[in-house]
């Protein structure tokens, strides 16, 4: 069973063969080298850069239960959620980024998510 799903090729006799193989060969790097190119351009626009600040905005309430994250394309465009907890209630806000700024206010504890995000380097820039 060993070698069963195997596709075995043959061997280049002649420098003909061996010329063709390395033509074949070429044109699969080449095509390799494009897919490498097109995913390397898709991923700029997933998720790469995530900044979190834990905090405690309010003094009756222990611990930094609160926080702000950041989650940021290779473009710094994305999001920044804040989660503001208390002992009644939790509540929960969203701001589209983009560029690494938002159009909306932001306090000083999303802003610094943000540049924490946006401190993370893209693959391609190191």
């Amino acid at each position: 069973m060993i070698g069963f799903f195997k596709k075995e090729k043959k061997q280049p006799r002649n420098l003909k063969e061996v010329l063709a193989r390395i033509e074949e060969l070429e044109g699969k790097l080449n095509k390799v080298s494009r897919q490498l190119r097109e995913l390397k351009k898709e991923g700029l626009f997933s998720i790469q850069k995530v900044g979190i600040v834990r905090f405690n905005p309010f003094s009756e309430v222990g611990g930094d239960q609160s926080f702000s994250l950041a989650l940021l394309d290779g473009h710094n465009n994305g999001v920044v959620i804040t989660s503001l907890y208390t002992r009644e209630n939790n509540r929960i806000y969203g701001k589209p980024v983009a560029g690494g700024e938002s159009e909306y206010v932001l306090s000083k504890e999303e802003k610094s998510a943000i540049e924490k995000a946006k401190e993370i380097k893209n693959n391609d820039k190191q």
